[in-house]
């Protein structure tokens, strides 16, 4: 409708300014819900939480921290899993540790039973590994397209960055994952709330909002 707005009366131009309004920052709605999962902190998340998750329960460790026992930080995990098999953040906590400890085929049907409850730490991170095929898992970057796009539809900051950077590079490019402007502006401006008072990301999430409303290969 936008595309066939024409001049000539206050109607026509209230309208084509809630067009231009819509257009410069669309987004999808976040669907994960974490209310329909316990959040009562398990042995699992003390010991595995990432520090950068916005969903964890307790406080987050480093991998370095974790690689003193992940004998024990596996069990821990696998333990919480058998108790609530549906938590999705139980299920990247284990299959971080797997992960780590270099038993990565042995993650991946935690990693995917995480993604496949929309966990938002577990989208972006999962993305990554397509992206990279580190840990085992197999390098698809249209897969990774694909979980970055629906990690900062649920808004977790890596994703609301990495997508429309790694857009903009071409790394998504012939894959059928959506790279739309006007969504990935949306992306950049949930990324501005979520940093405000920080000027050095403040910086970059600019930057990019430079690039990509420059960009001639992004529609």
């Amino acid at each position: 409708m936008c595309s066939r707005i024409a001049a000539g009366s206050m109607a026509t131009l209230v309208l084509a300014s809630l067009c231009a309004a819509a257009g410069a920052g669309e987004r999808p709605a976040p669907s994960y819900d974490g209310s329909r999962f316990s959040q009562e902190p398990t042995a699992c998340d003390l010991l595995a939480a990432h520090p950068d998750d916005p969903q964890r329960v307790a406080p987050g460790r480093e991998r370095a921290d974790i690689a003193h026992d992940y004998p024990g930080a596996i069990a821990a995990c696998e333990s919480a899993v058998a108790r609530d098999p549906e938590n999705p953040r139980l299920r990247y906590q284990l299959a971080r540790v797997l992960g780590y400890s270099g038993q990565g085929k042995l993650a991946m049907p935690h990693r995917e039973k995480a993604i496949a409850g929309r966990y938002p730490q577990a989208l972006f991170v999962n993305g990554f590994l397509y992206l990279t095929g580190q840990n085992e898992n197999p390098k698809d970057p249209c897969r990774a397209g694909e979980l970055m796009r629906e990690s900062a539809i649920e808004g977790r900051l890596a994703g609301l960055l990495g997508f429309p950077r790694y857009a903009l590079l071409g790394t998504f490019a012939g894959c059928a994952v959506r790279q739309d402007r006007a969504e990935m502006l949306g992306f950049l401006d949930a990324a501005r709330q979520q940093v405000a008072g920080d000027f050095y990301r403040t910086m970059l999430v600019d930057l990019l909002r430079e690039d990509l409303q420059a960009s001639a290969s992004i529609r």
